[in-house]
């Protein structure tokens, strides 16, 4: 086979890119390489900004994208090998394609806790659609729920259950630290041990399930959790949650009591329970082989340079799987998000379409500050450029207007001018903060009323 643009993986990344290469080259040959049957479509995408964009994550199968461009061919097969020499990759299905372009969006897998191997069946990674059935159907059974880590898909797990008491185990200070200062976590703590409703939640989409069970799906999307009940079996406790701060695993063994397993902390605190939920970040998927070496970070990522290209000739890289080696802009850094992860994926298709027609291009304005839309623990949270002081080693202020249950707002400033923002609950405040970032005007002028709810600060930069 041949195609003039091989992209694998059927993830957030790998799709934006194919759909993207689909609307500047319709006359090329796309091929879209995926393991799973699945692909993650981006819908209903809206920009709150220049740089803010709010998506939600379609899985659909994969001849939506055939039905849609007639110069795409997706291949449900798994990459076995890249031979940038002779330009093609084979396959577990004994496959081999040919290509003038190469993109990998492979993405990444769950970093499980070590204690994995020896009780999978009590301990569940989240990552993709199936793995997440899993972990709802385990937890059909279970009264008592340890929870492993503080990022996103932990605290919105932590918030979602219900039915079962939880112990939250993370190595931080506070909650959701991934993205929040304890100023914010404080602000979330409310809504921890709230009931959630599930009435009137009705799931508009449509739903599909592949015939085999797949553990290396691509990532969730940003609203994963929204269209899903998760409910343990213990209707005595509507919602308990007992956090353990600055604590990691240190042991799990297997009890003869009511619960299934013995978890001890590094804390010193001994703690049961039926399951464990590793939600602890993830690492970079290589279950491929290569003819030359491809150039990997410290992360596991594969290098890439501000064209998105790997140290190997036409071959590419977007999303989780790759790692940004270029000099970062001041405003931005690199996260494994559903966001940077499309915008890679567009960009990546970009590049190779210029470098295919010898065409000068641009780095995409994305890059230039840091942007993420997400919701936690019910509220709508806007992260903008340097948003926890990332990169200022300190020297920086806070200014900061909090309204329990409503809104919080926090700017970090330095000499004057404003360098991040965190903006919980319907501010409308994301497009003033990203132009102030963006043009650097000083606030001095300004000072403490900058954030003075009784003045529409907005009327100042119209």
């Amino acid at each position: 086979m041949f195609a003039d643009f091989v992209i694998v993986g059927g993830g957030i990344s790998g799709v934006s890119c194919t759909e993207t290469l689909a609307f500047l080259q319709p006359e090329k040959i796309i091929i879209l390489l995926s393991d799973s049957a699945l692909i993650k479509t981006v819908t209903n995408l809206y920009a709150i900004t220049k740089t803010i964009s709010q998506f939600d994550v379609k899985e659909q199968p994969s001849d939506i994208l055939t039905q849609k461009y007639q110069n795409v061919t997706v291949i449900h097969d798994e990459l076995t090998e890249v031979d940038d020499i002779h330009k093609r990759v084979t396959t577990k299905g004994g496959k081999t394609i040919h290509f003038s372009y190469l993109c990998l969006c492979i993405g990444a897998e769950p970093k499980l806790i070590s204690e994995y191997s020896k009780f999978p069946e009590y301990i569940v990674g989240i990552r993709d659609t199936d793995s997440v059935q899993a972990f709802i159907t385990k937890l059909n059974k279970c009264k008592k729920v340890v929870i492993v880590g503080n990022g996103g898909i932990a605290s919105e797990i932590v918030y979602k259950i219900k039915n079962a008491e939880i112990d939250w185990v993370i190595k931080d200070k506070h909650i959701s630290a991934t993205f929040v200062d304890p100023g914010a976590a404080e602000f979330f703590q409310d809504s921890l041990h709230n009931n959630i409703s599930e009435q009137g939640i009705v799931s508009k989409r449509m739903r599909y399930k592949e015939d085999e069970f797949n553990k290396c799906g691509a990532a969730l999307g940003p609203d994963w959790y929204k269209n899903l009940i998760i409910s343990g079996a213990n209707c005595e406790v509507n919602k308990k949650v007992t956090i353990h701060y600055e604590s990691e695993i240190t042991m799990v063994s297997k009890t003869s009591d009511l619960h299934y397993l013995r978890v001890n902390l590094s804390n010193g605190k001994v703690i049961s329970c039926d399951l464990i939920v590793s939600a602890t970040g993830v690492t970079p998927r290589k279950n491929f082989g290569t003819i030359s070496a491809l150039d990997i970070s410290e992360d596991g990522g594969i290098k890439v340079d501000e064209y998105m290209r790997t140290n190997l000739n036409n071959i590419y890289a977007a999303g989780d799987f790759c790692t940004s080696s270029w000099p970062w802009a001041k405003h931005w850094f690199p996260m494994k998000l559903w966001t940077q992860a499309r915008q890679m994926g567009c960009y990546a298709a970009k590049c190779m379409s210029s470098h295919m027609n010898n065409e000068e291009i641009l780095q995409d304005f994305c890059f230039e500050i840091f942007a993420h839309s997400t919701k936690l623990f019910g509220y709508k949270v806007i992260l903008l450029g340097l948003y926890n002081g990332q990169k200022l080693d300190g020297k920086y202020e806070i200014l900061l207007r909090t309204t329990p249950k409503q809104e919080y707002i926090k700017f970090i400033i330095e000499d004057n001018k404003l360098q991040g923002a965190v903006l919980i609950g319907d501010t409308d405040l994301e497009e003033m903060c990203e132009n102030l970032i963006l043009n650097q005007i000083s606030l001095e002028p300004y000072g403490d009323d900058i954030l003075n709810p009784d003045i529409d600060i907005e009327d100042y930069f119209d």
